[in-house]
């Protein structure tokens, strides 16, 4: 048994990887409730969000090419922020990629529910565990390649309704050779049909959608030519997510008027039916199955590698720095699996909250990940004294700009009864970790472990 880590992940892998986790439930299944709350004016929020995404992902990507560490940004906030930033950040992650693992597994639920109605929800999340919980004690190539075929599913699916949108809205495709045009856009209320608050308070829902993306630096420790590999990843990702993100939603909205789409069922089934596609609910149940066996595949990868960093520096029982021959850190991997179990559990108690339950609460986690990321690239590009080939431009005014950003969904957390519980929970896990810091000699560990390095 040794504690490393193994290259294995090729910029194809990492590419899907963060698409993968980018393309999952969040879009197929939350955007009707993004949509309910912004209307057309969504797109804008997408497009601004999407800008400050793009500089979260390049400050991470420069500090991921110059020093590939297992661990990424939790790393990166112990080395130029402290050890108790980088225990927060790391630990605060790993219950992210929990939580979204969980929301992910209970898309699973709800949609099999579709085709088996008489099987309990709970059913179908502890199938999903158990089987993306086996595929990760494979080697990581193994999972990179699994990755690389769900998120194609995804990646086609979309493309193919943005397709098939434009040829009914500019072709009239599927409506009788009568172009639909895109009036559907403003004649409901407007661009902006409850102000920009609507759009405004969507932004946690665009945060909880975009939560993943980050997948890409933790992927830079088994990256193979992580110079070359994470700045293609990072500059290509952003855009398709863009792409596939304000291209969808502007097909949807503009097909089908927004205030007749349902909040609490996919946008995509309607608007393939709108096509003219009669076997949609299923092709879209299959996506949407295909889409959360992705995402919960990238969370219990990330999971792990987050123990296993985080064990290195003595912040995680010493156990969990272990890695098979392939290179799999094998007790993270079962650690994780065993407190995804947690959301089988949630899923037999409460079945019809738990999605939106964890929309809410996970956004809070989001959004202090980034914003360690940001911090921590800013005393890293302080201390850099060569200049880096792969760079953040306009830095610090374009960091200062995204800091002002999430500091903002943080606040309308708070203001909306809805999400208002994000914060409350975010706060008392972060006091939580902090007991536990000091209260476990965490620092004291890691005293020793430097001596004896």
């Amino acid at each position: 048994m040794n504690q490393d880590l193994q290259r294995q992940l090729t910029p194809r892998h990492i590419t899907f990887m963060a698409l993968g986790m980018c393309i999952g439930a969040g879009l197929f299944l939350g955007s009707g409730t993004a949509i309910q709350l912004a209307g057309p004016s969504l797109l804008f929020g997408y497009v601004f969000g999407g800008t400050m995404i793009f500089i979260i992902m390049r400050a991470l990507g420069e500090m991921a090419a110059e020093e590939p560490v297992a661990g990424s940004f939790g790393a990166y906030a112990h080395k130029y922020l402290g050890p108790l930033a980088g225990y927060l950040t790391g630990w605060n992650y790993w219950i992210l990629m929990m939580g979204v693992g969980i929301a992910e597994s209970t898309a699973v639920g709800v949609y099999m529910k579709a085709w088996y109605p008489e099987v309990p929800q709970w059913i179908w999340a502890f199938a999903s565990v158990s089987m993306i919980g086996a595929l990760n004690l494979l080697a990581v190539k193994v999972y990179g390649e699994l990755e690389f075929w769900f998120s194609l599913i995804k990646v086609l699916t979309v493309v193919g309704m943005i397709l098939g949108g434009f040829a009914l809205i500019w072709l009239g495709w599927g409506n009788g050779g009568k172009p639909l045009g895109l009036a559907n856009l403003w004649s409901h209320g407007g661009w902006f049909p409850h102000g920009v608050t609507g759009m405004v308070l969507a932004l946690p829902v665009l945060v909880f959608s975009f939560g993943g993306i980050e997948t890409i630096g933790m992927a830079a420790a088994e990256a193979a030519e992580p110079k070359r590999t994470i700045p293609r990843a990072v500059n290509s990702v952003i855009w398709r997510i863009l792409i596939f993100y304000i291209g969808s939603l502007f097909v949807i909205m503009a097909i089908y008027p927004w205030n007749e789409l349902d909040a609490h069922s996919s946008p995509f089934v309607t608007t393939f039916a709108k096509l003219g596609i009669p076997q949609a609910a299923g092709l879209i149940n299959f996506v949407v199955i295909t889409a959360a066996l992705s995402s919960f595949n990238s969370t219990t990868f990330s999971g792990s590698r987050m123990l296993h960093s985080l064990a290195i520096k003595g912040q995680a029982p010493a156990a969990l720095r272990r890695t098979n021959g392939s290179g799999v850190p094998l007790r993270g991997v079962l650690v994780t699996m065993a407190f995804l179990l947690l959301g089988v559990l949630m899923n037999y108690l409460v079945p019809q909250r738990i999605f939106g339950m964890m929309m809410s609460i996970l956004a809070f986690n989001t959004v202090w990940t980034w914003g360690m990321v940001l911090v921590a690239h800013w005393r890293f590009r302080r201390l850099q004294a060569q200049p880096l080939a792969f760079r953040l431009r306009v830095w610090p005014l374009s960091s200062a700009v995204c800091l002002a950003f999430l500091l903002f969904v943080w606040v309308m957390l708070g203001y909306s009864p809805d999400t208002r519980v994000a914060i409350y929970v975010g706060i008392a896990w972060i006091a939580l970790l902090v007991a536990a810091y000091y209260g476990f000699g965490v620092e004291r560990r890691m005293g020793r472990m430097g001596a004896e390095a």
